[in-house]
């Protein structure tokens, strides 16, 4: 066991004495910070229409189609700006070539989002290791809405930006699950580990699987690494346990957004999501 880190003191945290940094940021550590520089770009029927649906996501142009438009219609899906009517080709000029937009592409700004010290202390969380394919993270998101995931935790710098790609593999997962971005993951780990959460790394050598492993009453970090990788080693030895999933057959990885569902299952049949 590792002895208990001291509290930290004014000394650490410079600005607790002499408020927000200088510099061109924006927002001072002790704010919401943005989940992404300047504004985001949405594509795609569900993320465009889970962004319309957001009062917190401030939107600022909407490209649609006229099918798109009857089709948000039909939803009962609030514009919230005037939208500018264009033929499909309009927005394929402003993405990749194998983007799928339906008809839709959104402006907004990037949404405020929580710290480790405002999540709840009972809650869910998931921790990525330098996951960089934003598809990857996209499906994660995606995944960790559906189980109602309290929080994504992942690096500012190593990780994809949540517009674009991320945004629209997210399928509008990004509205419902913030996206927490810290300097250092292993010192993130360590304030996970202060609000009371038991930090699970998940792993395909882990001496037991998630199954069998003890969740306790706190808060529950599940830990990711990036595919080919893994889990850096500082980083494993900052988590409490770690821990694999149970697969039978002959294949024993899988892709980290697969992975990622499976765990959720395992927690949430364990732990649900409290009311509210």
């Amino acid at each position: 066991m590792r002895p208990p880190r001291p509290p930290r003191d004014a000394a650490s945290k410079p600005w607790e004495k002499r408020g927000p940094r200088p510099g061109p940021q924006k927002y001072g550590p002790r704010d919401f910070p943005r989940d992404h520089d300047g504004p985001v770009t949405l594509y795609g029927f569900h993320s465009v229409v889970e962004a319309l649906s957001n009062p917190k996501r401030k939107i600022i142009k909407l490209m649609a189609t006229e099918n798109a438009l009857a089709r948000l219609a039909e939803a009962n899906v609030p514009t919230r700006v005037e939208p500018e009517i264009v033929r499909p080709g309009a927005i394929d000029r402003l993405l990749t070539p194998d983007s799928v937009h339906q008809g839709l592409y959104l402006e907004a700004e990037a949404l405020r989002i929580p710290t480790l010290k405002t999540i709840p202390t009972d809650g869910l969380v998931l921790v990525l290791d330098q996951i960089t394919d934003p598809h990857n993270v996209g499906a994660i998101v995606r995944t960790a809405a559906a189980f109602a995931v309290d929080a994504i935790v992942t690096t500012a710098r190593h990780s994809p930006e949540a517009t674009g790609v991320l945004a629209k593999s997210a399928s509008g997962g990004l509205e419902h699950v913030p996206l927490i971005l810290i300097q250092n993951l292993a010192r993130g780990l360590e304030d996970l580990e202060e609000r009371g959460y038991l930090r699970i790394g998940l792993d395909s050598e882990g001496p037991a699987t998630l199954d069998d492993t003890p969740l306790g009453s706190g808060g529950v970090a599940l830990v990711l690494g990036a595919e080919g990788k893994g889990l850096r080693q500082l980083t494993r030895q900052t988590c409490d346990v770690l821990a694999r999933l149970d697969m039978p057959g002959a294949i024993k990885s899988l892709n980290v957004s697969n992975a990622a569902a499976i765990a959720l299952h395992c927690v949430r049949r364990s732990k649900p999501p409290t009311a509210g």
